[in-house]
């Protein structure tokens, strides 16, 4: 059975899906005018920028989504495992090399991001009960004009929030409790399930509160004691970028034509863990956005460049250089790297120069970060699973009220997020990794269709 999901994980994941995820990035890009580069102070400008500005709107009136309380959100959803066991992971099976690929998946997709998410706002509507139904099914249905792919996307939206979205991330918490606290997976479990409970039973306006509070701290605390490690080795940091760029492009991974150069090790590694944790093309963020208020589908496109911007630039590139500073700091010999893996080397590198600190700040990294992740993507998988269902309902085959609806999925993803806690999950990461990719095919799909709706701010009319 393991053998036909790693190939079936081969064929979603293969060297194919990464030209898509490349070309759709680099497509944007040209369309732009090159608007991630050119106009970096005008999108920093209307994110970063305007924080202060939604703060003081989030107070005005508490029972509506501000654009500050949905980036959150949408950070809460992209910032998770990926920043730390997947980076580690890429390092580790990719090369320092793999670093750079990372950051050309982020520099792209902040664009197929900002397309995305543009789409998402544009095709909208209310629901019945007032809130907001967006995202890639949404625009495929009512742009695109094929509801059936609609349907699709949400069904593997669905199974990559029950999967990566809840399982994996609750078993990285409980991995994480059980190395750094000694605490049994169960009481783990019991702990996440209540507070993931908790919250997700508040709705969107809970989920968005929690995560206005719980990311800006959380990320704060660890982009200082990233630095304080990094800095602690400034001597090495020269040596440690030229061995990245020599990496990325050494003559072994060029061999072999494109094909052979897609499919190196350093190149893949980088690329699919970017995406992994940034999210870009799987149209996520363009769910998570579609609660925000008072915003307009340029401000929220610009959101989204920007959440790419800061889970892949920034903290991913300061998980790798902690673990490269530290592992190959010592006139370029491997310390570290060859013994260890994921979080533990995280942590042993951290470790390194903060001592017990730096274990600690690993463990409650990953534990925050990862039920971040949990919270977010609960309200990504309702509004799907909502949408799944819609289609069922219309044939008459799913008969449940929607009050029944919202609980049945409460109970499944609660469910999923125990199981996770509790389970050993090598085949559950590759089965849900495989989710993921499958939704990247429709949204791009889709994405690329109405790439002409599309308008950036560097533009004077929108596209026809």
């Amino acid at each position: 059975m393991k053998t036909s999901i790693e190939t079936l994980h081969f064929l979603v994941w293969g060297p194919w899906t990464l030209i898509l995820l490349l070309g759709t990035g680099i497509w944007f890009t040209l369309k732009s005018g090159f608007f991630q580069f050119l106009e970096f102070g005008k999108w920093w400008g209307e994110t970063a920028g305007s924080i202060l500005k939604s703060e003081t709107q989030a107070h005005d009136d508490t029972k509506r989504i501000t654009r500050f309380q949905s980036a959150c959100t949408a950070l809460a959803a992209t910032i998770g495992t990926g920043n730390i066991v997947g980076v580690a992971t890429a390092l580790t099976a990719g090369g320092p090399g793999s670093l750079f690929w990372m950051w050309l998946s982020s520099i792209t997709g902040m664009m197929t991001a900002y397309a995305e998410t543009y789409l998402g706002q544009v095709y909208r509507y209310r629901k019945e009960d007032g809130e907001w139904m967006c995202g890639p099914m949404v625009y495929m249905a009512r742009g695109l004009q094929a509801p059936a792919l609609g349907y699709l996307y949400a069904l593997f939206a669905v199974l990559s929030s029950l999967g990566m979205g809840s399982m994996v991330q609750s078993n990285s918490i409980s991995e994480t409790l059980q190395f750094g606290a000694g605490l049994p997976p169960w009481i783990s479990g019991a702990l996440v399930t209540g507070l993931t409970g908790a919250v997700i039973l508040g709705g969107i306006r809970r989920i968005s509160k929690v995560s206005e509070r719980l990311m800006p701290i959380s990320a704060g605390i660890y982009i200082f004691f990233s630095l304080i490690v990094i800095l602690s080795c400034f001597d090495v940091i020269p040596e440690v970028f030229a061995m990245i760029f020599k990496d990325a492009f050494h003559p072994r991974a060029v061999g072999g034509g494109i094909s052979g150069f897609l499919l190196s090790r350093s190149v893949r590694y980088g690329l699919s863990r970017g995406v992994f944790s940034n999210e870009a093309g799987l149209g996520s963020l363009a769910v998570l956005h579609g609660a925000a208020e008072d915003t307009t589908p340029q401000q929220q496109g610009m959101w989204a460049m920007f959440e790419v911007f800061f889970d892949t630039v920034v903290i991913c590139t300061l998980t790798a250089l902690v673990i490269l500073c530290i592992g190959y700091g010592n006139t370029g010999k491997n310390i570290v790297l060859s013994g260890s893996n994921g979080a533990e080397l995280t942590a042993v590198c951290f470790s390194a120069r903060l001592g017990i600190l730096g274990k600690i700040l690993v463990s409650g990294a990953m534990a925050v970060f990862a039920f971040a992740t949990i919270i977010a993507w609960y309200y990504l998988g309702k509004q799907t699973f909502t949408y799944f269902t819609g289609c069922l309902k219309r044939g008459n085959h799913f008969m449940l009220s929607p009050e029944s609806e919202n609980r049945l999925y409460w109970i499944l993803y609660l469910t999923a997020v125990f199981i996770g806690s509790v389970c050993r999950l090598e085949i559950v990461w590759m089965i849900s990794d495989l989710w993921n990719g499958l939704m990247v095919y429709p949204n791009l799909l889709a994405v690329l269709w109405l790439s002409r709706k599309v308008n950036f701010p560097n533009q004077k009319s929108p596209a026809n």
